[in-house]
């Protein structure tokens, strides 16, 4: 299982595109996986033949796990059955199974599941039903969305989802147990409930629940802190008025304010290296590359985070190009695996929903994520040789969530100034 970004420790197959016995040349596509931030395909590294598959469709394996086995030329072939057509070939995913699972209470034995010859059912499967008591004949009769209606993990968990508001309150006599997956994370169990009034209850998709995970993780890994400044980028505003049709004619691209951001921050790392890091127990590792990730939202409310390359060594109009690029190819979701990995700092733009400002959480392993408010026009008090002045200028805040175990107020106050700074400071006869 390759790995996708230094926050991501697993991914779920979703297809076998080839199976056991299937010759395949180099980047040939093999599998689908997904990970809470992209679905991609995996290419075969060398030319050969599928002899082993080793985990089936809708299994969650961890990063660095062998999934299959590709035979090269020269090697003897003994093709196993595929896992999702028979159980014997699924042997060491079972006996992995069960190990993690040892520690499980044990449960009734009357909800022992089989397979049937029409139909496959997954050892996770097997054991979220007996975890759940899940009788033979009511598994028997749940819909599967996978290949061969097969049932899936999000299948049964959808049906819990459903049994547990529609079962008798009387029926319900024991706290729900939890099951452990193959990749040691939990499986969320539905306790009693009792409804009423007009709701609509709607199940988490794949994406939303691993987001979810992620930034849980993040709020107990590092102790949040953040600081706040108000900006005057009326200059700023000011060029990009008068350039943005120069801009678009002459780079074929639109200037919008989100380089200028990423520009000013690029900057500002370079004033304080120690804020382009990451921590490995008591070691603090400084990131020499400067690689900016920037949420994106996604059509169906999810957010990914692309993530500019090398951002210091692009002048203004390729930080144009790029960002432009990347939010329009992560709404349609055919962003790359490796351009969603290796950030070393965070931008999150909550001005775009008009919200002022925003205490974002950080995305690990990093150790600081920007928050960038709407610009609004405010009076302000400004000094003159004259004497102060009232006048309306376009001020936004900044917001700097930081880890406190690396880094203290001091840093991250002085950091979050200096981008303030960039900003208030752009000079607005900057060519294009």
């Amino acid at each position: 299982m390759p790995k996708m970004g230094e926050s991501i420790i697993e991914a779920t197959i979703l297809k076998w595109v080839k199976n056991v016995g299937d010759k395949v040349s180099v980047d040939d596509t093999i599998l689908e996986i997904a990970t809470d931030k992209v679905d991609s395909e995996i290419p075969s590294p060398v030319n050969g033949v599928i002899s082993e598959i080793l985990f089936p469709e809708d299994s969650v394996v961890e990063v660095g796990k062998i999934i299959a086995i590709i035979a090269t030329e020269g090697e003897d072939v003994k093709p196993l059955a595929s896992p999702s057509v028979k159980e014997e070939s699924i042997t060491e995913v079972t006996l992995v199974a069960e190990k993690i699972v040892a520690d499980i209470p044990t449960v009734n034995t009357d909800f022992n599941i089989s397979n049937s010859e029409d139909r496959f059912y997954s050892p996770l499967v097997k054991s979220i039903a007996k975890e759940e008591k899940i009788t033979q004949e009511e598994l028997n009769n749940i819909k599967g969305t996978g290949a061969n209606d097969r049932v899936t993990k999000q299948d049964i968990l959808s049906y819990i989802a459903t049994r547990s508001i529609s079962a008798p309150k009387e029926l319900i006599t024991t706290p729900q147990k939890t099951a452990i997956t193959a990749s040691s994370s939990t499986i969320p169990t539905t306790a009693s409930t009792s409804l009423s009034g007009n709701i609509e209850i709607i199940e988490m998709d794949r994406m939303r629940k691993l987001i979810a995970d992620h930034m849980v993780m993040s709020k107990q890994t590092s102790p949040h802190v953040t600081s706040f400044v108000e900006a005057d980028v009326t200059n700023l505003v000011k060029w990009r008025e008068a350039n943005k049709k120069k801009f678009q004619e002459k780079y074929g691209t639109n200037i919008t304010f989100t380089p200028l951001f990423v520009d000013a921050v690029v900057k500002a790392i370079k004033d304080f290296p120690l804020v382009n890091i990451s921590l490995d127990g008591s070691k603090i590792i400084v990131k020499k590359d400067i690689n900016i990730g920037m949420a994106a939202a996604l059509p169906s409310g999810n957010l990914i985070v692309p993530v500019i390359k090398n951002a210091d060594l692009l002048n203004l109009a390729g930080l144009a190009k790029m960002v432009n690029d990347l939010a329009s190819r992560a709404r349609e979701n055919k962003l790359k695996p490796e351009e969603i990995k290796d950030g070393t700092f965070t931008i999150t733009n909550v001005g775009t929903f008009g919200n002022l400002m925003g205490t974002p959480i950080i995305n690990q392993p990093q150790v600081a994520i920007l928050a960038t408010g709407a610009i609004v026009k405010k009076p302000a008090v400004l000094e003159t040789e004259f004497g102060d002045v009232i006048a309306v200028r376009q001020m936004m805040f900044l917001s700097l969530s930081y880890d406190h175990r690396v880094v203290d107020g001091s840093l991250g106050g002085a950091f979050l100034k200096r981008i303030s700074d960039y900003l208030e400071k752009f000079d607005p006869n900057t060519l294009i």
